[in-house]
């Protein structure tokens, strides 16, 4: 049984509007609720969209906490527990858990480039720290520095029981092939680039983790819908009307132009953490015009 099929959110993570910028858990419920009612399949709590990264982790755990016991198993909940450092990530991993989350997304390592050798021993002490709660690995280089091979990858699921999946954001397809070859297919692939879902479902993936799913999410649900009924060209077509939202919502680096796309469409997503900033005004304003044209609206 795979731990969903279909569109997850990469949820942004609202703030108050405050010196602190505290997180707003009125605003967090009212998009939470929103996802679920425009057919979200999951909800991806604390990735690189809801800015875990400028998150202590008291916050981290609270955020993920609130999320759990919010969306009260109406969809699978998939948290971010993931860490440069092990220590940290097998806390984080086993706090978490303990609130019944659906399973916990696992960054590879940033900044310090460990070898294939350190990602298998690290992702095994994780997952063995939690043995009950499915793991996703995620493997994003153009964040982390360094790339999960094919190689390594089914090393890992072969041999630790409850790492049962992969987010592939390498955006290689090529490598998505050699994974699903090395593992016979046997791995929950999903796509960790909003642009290649279809093509990495037609590999086998069992959908995406979705930046685009903020603003749109019953066109990302029906996107994969329809692949999984077996209209691959409707899927396709979908796919193909998203590129001009997705290529606006990556005109600044992540989570940036979301956050704002959030507020545009009138939740109270609030500012972004520093070190990021509000979107340049062109560009936010061609955000809006593709938001418009796409039909995105509460």
């Amino acid at each position: 049984m795979s731990v969903f099929k279909g569109s997850a959110v990469a949820i942004v993570t609202p703030f108050h509007d405050d010196a602190e910028k505290t997180v707003n858990y009125d605003a967090f419920a009212d998009f939470i609720d929103y996802q679920i009612d425009n057919g979200t399949d999951a909800i991806v709590v604390c990735g690189s969209t809801g800015e875990a990264a400028t998150m202590t982790e008291e916050e981290h755990v609270a955020v993920c906490k609130f999320c759990a016991e919010h969306v009260n198993h109406r969809v699978p909940v998939i948290a971010g527990t993931g860490s440069n450092c092990t220590k940290t990530a097998i806390q984080l991993s086993e706090e978490i858990a303990s609130f019944g989350v659906d399973a916990c997304l696992v960054v590879t390592p940033y900044y310090n480039k460990p070898t294939q050798a350190c990602l298998v021993e690290h992702f095994r002490e994780i997952a063995e720290a939690v043995p009950k709660t499915p793991i996703i690995m995620y493997n994003v280089p153009s964040r982390t520095g360094g790339n999960l091979l094919p190689q390594t990858a089914a090393k890992i699921v072969r041999e630790v029981p409850n790492v049962v999946g992969i987010k592939e954001a390498s955006g290689n397809i090529s490598q998505i092939v050699k994974l699903m070859a090395e593992t016979d297919g046997k791995i929950e692939l999903y796509s960790g680039n909003d642009d290649q879902t279809v093509p990495m479902m037609a590999m086998g993936g069992l959908g995406v983790i979705s930046v685009v799913a903020n603003v749109a999410p019953k066109a990302m649900h029906d996107m994969c819908a329809k692949f999984f009924a077996g209209d691959v060209a409707g899927a396709a077509k979908i796919q193909c009307e998203t590129e001009e939202l997705f290529e606006c919502l990556f005109s600044e680096v992540n989570p940036i132009p979301v956050k704002k796309a959030v507020n545009l469409l009138g939740f109270e997503a609030g500012p972004l953490r520093m070190p990021l900033m509000e979107m340049s005004k062109d560009k936010a304003e061609a955000l809006e015009e593709a938001m418009k044209r796409f039909g995105c609206h509460r």
